[in-house]
């Protein structure tokens, strides 16, 4: 989704060039980012289960706990998609440009981190960073061929609203991650606390968005992402219940989040794409 809305982004400021491209370049980013993204998830797989984190009593993926697969083929299939994705960075570094190299670098480099960070409360900071902050500078340096810093505006919303995917699995897992003997952020702070700050997770992104359109960041048709505003409250509504019903308030809200980031993703990029051809 951040590579989605980058380009709508770039084209409602005028700032994709001429020819087919920038529109190549594109269908590889987000290519790249899809396998790289796989990859990295197929390697947390592994490691949770080699960590104990996924177990019999508490797993997100059945099929190493279960042995479906064998945690060989997890790795070997990570590693694979490591260097398919890697490859198609390269492809787009040729592309673009060589600036491409940092920006795809720290991103293998914090992917395969992954773990490790989320192990030791870092993990949320990671992924905002992977997907809130790097696929936007990185789109927009493959697209223009120059760092477009201004675009990081979309960072703020994309990127909490990864994050609260994350922080919502966290909540939910916080007795079992305990028992495996790792640290999560959300086991840090607490349930409760984590509840809150879920629901600040569900505003924060609407107020940037309108902040960033007040200060002519982002062109108003940006505000078609409030149409995103009834899966948040209802994000919202449900974690809100944790004093009631207690760590069950944290149930079902990573999928809820992911829901969330596809529509009100899809809503801002649609926005700024019709403000580029209003231009």
């Amino acid at each position: 989704m951040p590579v989605a809305v980058t380009f709508p982004y770039l084209f409602s400021k005028g700032l994709v060039p001429g020819g087919c491209l920038p529109y190549l370049v594109f269908v590889l980013s987000l290519v790249g980012i899809v396998v790289l993204h796989s990859a990295g998830n197929v390697l947390s797989d592994w490691f949770d289960y080699r960590s104990g984190v996924d177990n019999e009593n508490a797993f997100a993926v059945p099929n190493l706990v279960f042995h479906k697969f064998e945690p060989a083929e997890y790795l070997k299939f990570s590693i694979a998609l490591f260097v398919a994705g890697i490859a198609v960075g390269v492809a787009i570094t040729l592309l673009s440009g060589p600036g491409l190299l940092i920006v795809g670098g720290i991103a293998v480099a914090l992917t395969l981190l992954y773990s490790f960070l989320k192990y030791h409360a870092l993990g949320d900071l990671d992924i905002f960073i992977i997907f809130g902050i790097l696929p936007v500078l990185g789109t927009a340096y493959a697209v223009t061929g120059t760092w477009v810093p201004e675009a990081l505006v979309l960072s703020i919303p994309l990127g909490i609203i990864t994050v609260s995917v994350l922080h919502a699995n966290n909540a939910y897992d916080t007795v079992s991650d305990r028992e495996a003997g790792i640290r999560t952020f959300a086991m840090l702070i607490g349930g409760r606390a984590s509840s809150v700050l879920y629901c600040i997770y569900m505003i924060v992104p609407f107020v940037s968005v309108a902040v960033s359109v007040v200060l002519g960041l982002l062109h108003p048709l940006a505000l078609l992402c409030f149409g995103a505003a009834v899966p948040a409250w209802k994000n919202f509504c449900k974690a809100a219940t944790y004093p009631k019903v207690g760590i069950e308030a944290m149930s079902g809200l990573d999928r809820g989040s992911a829901g969330l980031q596809l529509v009100f993703s899809l809503l801002l990029a649609a926005g700024l794409l019709i403000a580029g051809f209003l231009r």
